[in-house]
């Protein structure tokens, strides 16, 4: 029996294997193409994290913050080859599987668990920014304004919460219905183009200043004057790891789901070199263009005149076509959060997408908390690097590194536990760091507000 016609009845399979029986209601599916998948991945990796990736260039400087970025796409893919040799020894067809094949039911609820954490934060983060370029945000006391504000003015029909609330009904609900990821091939490739268009205009703006001569030549390395500097390096590094997350998110479905299962490390491949081109480009450009007043958030610095013709339409471009990407994104993203919830909560039922009852009560559920946690969370910023030094790391780095070291199955080899030891020192000291540096920020910061 071909992979294409096995029936998964695991409760942590993906989440619609490649064909059901015909009591369960769907057609039958005969597979993903690889430029599906590779736009569904790349869509999964390129999220909320490419906004702040000009500001790690104002914290390394270019030259080393460019090396970062592909040093973590090559680290990525190591971990993500990791997850997929030990899935293909323990014939499993999910990171929560495979984490309970080598750690047992307490491996399994603890990836559950930081899926959750993660997921939950990002999609929170994700409906902030939205709100934030719909709708304006207000930051140390000064005002941005938002696209709907600054084409009509401030009206109750364009505040924050009702415009979130129309865009979660309208956009996020309808696409978070579908029960196949590979339904969001089109999606996610309008996605995909959207994240281009943004870095199309970035990157026009950026050469109409420097002929005009009005851009100055960024810091190539960091400028590290004294031991706080250097603690406030590593402060980048949960945005790095955030930026790369995708081992959780699509990975195992899109294996399970494409018409050629040899074609896994292509699509990886692929998705990363794509990912990277477009991180790095974004980061040049982006740090270029606003030098050391780069905002943690770039599409802040888009609402102020930008010194060349047409300035404003060109911030709301920038601004829509990135609202665009995220509103697109949300529903990948949203796709093993659902999952994992239900694995928790209903670890013996029958697969989620055999049960419409249960799949609509946590549909609902999860995208109510995120709405919630949108309209209640003001600032995103922190949460993106608690997110991104706890359970981003753990998720993209840790536990890859962690199965590889257990070897279940013994097939590991010596490199491979070398590279394994290396992930996990490297994550755990570079995070504890980034989260004493953070808070270290934060308690600094209180104190001088008190004064």
């Amino acid at each position: 029996m071909t992979k294409n016609k096995k029936v998964v009845v695991d409760e942590q399979a993906p989440l619609l294997p490649s064909k059901h029986e015909e009591e369960g209601g769907l057609e039958e599916f005969n597979g993903a193409s690889f430029t599906g998948a590779v736009f569904n991945l790349s869509t999964t990796i390129v999220g909320a994290g490419i906004m702040a990736l000009p500001a790690t260039m104002k914290v390394l400087g270019l030259g080393l913050g460019i090396a970062m970025i592909v040093f973590m796409a090559f680290l990525t893919e190591a971990s993500i080859e990791m997850l997929l040799r030990f899935s293909r020894a323990g014939k499993t067809s999910s990171y929560g599987s495979l984490m309970g094949d080598a750690f047992g039911k307490y491996g399994k609820m603890l990836l559950q668990i930081s899926v959750l954490v993660n997921n939950i934060g990002v999609l929170i983060v994700y409906m902030i920014i939205i709100g934030d370029v719909l709708s304006g945000t207000t930051s140390n006391g000064v005002h941005h304004a938002g696209v709907l504000e600054g084409w009509f003015g401030a009206h109750w029909w364009n505040g924050r919460t009702l415009v979130l609330l129309v865009t979660t009904l309208a956009v996020f609900s309808p696409l978070a219905c579908f029960k196949r990821i590979d339904s969001l091939s089109f999606t996610s490739g309008l996605s995909v183009g959207l994240a281009v268009a943004f870095l199309v205009i970035t990157v026009g703006i950026t050469i109409i200043k420097l002929i005009s001569g009005s851009i100055s030549m960024p810091r190539l390395l960091p400028d590290v004057t004294d031991l706080t500097s250097f603690w406030n390096l590593f402060t980048v590094v949960p945005v790095l790891v955030t930026a790369y997350i995708c081992h959780y998110n699509a990975i195992h479905t899109i294996d399970n789901e494409l018409e050629e299962p040899t074609q896994i490390k292509s699509v990886v491949r692929t998705s990363l070199a794509l990912c990277s081109s477009v991180y790095v480009m974004i980061s040049f450009f982006g740090f270029l263009l606003f030098g050391d007043e780069t905002l943690d958030d770039v599409l802040a610095n888009f609402d102020s005149n930008l010194g060349i013709p047409y300035s404003s339409l060109l911030n709301d471009a920038v601004r829509v076509s990135y609202a665009g990407h995220l509103m697109l994104v949300f529903p990948i993203v949203f796709f093993p959060l659902r999952l994992n919830l239900d694995g928790l909560l209903f670890p013996s039922s029958r697969p989620l997408v055999l049960e419409n009852l249960r799949f609509a009560l946590v549909t609902i559920g999860l995208i109510t908390i995120i709405f919630l946690g949108a309209n209640f969370i003001p600032s995103i910023w922190d949460a993106f690097q608690f997110t991104g030094a706890t359970a981003a790391v753990c998720l993209g780095f840790i536990f890859p590194a962690a199965i590889t070291l257990r070897d279940s199955h013994n097939i590991a080899t010596k490199k491979d536990k070398i590279l394994a030891s290396f992930m996990i020192v490297l994550a755990v000291f570079s995070n504890l760091v980034a989260i004493y540096s953070d808070a270290y920020a934060l308690f600094k910061k209180s104190s001088s507000q008190r004064e």
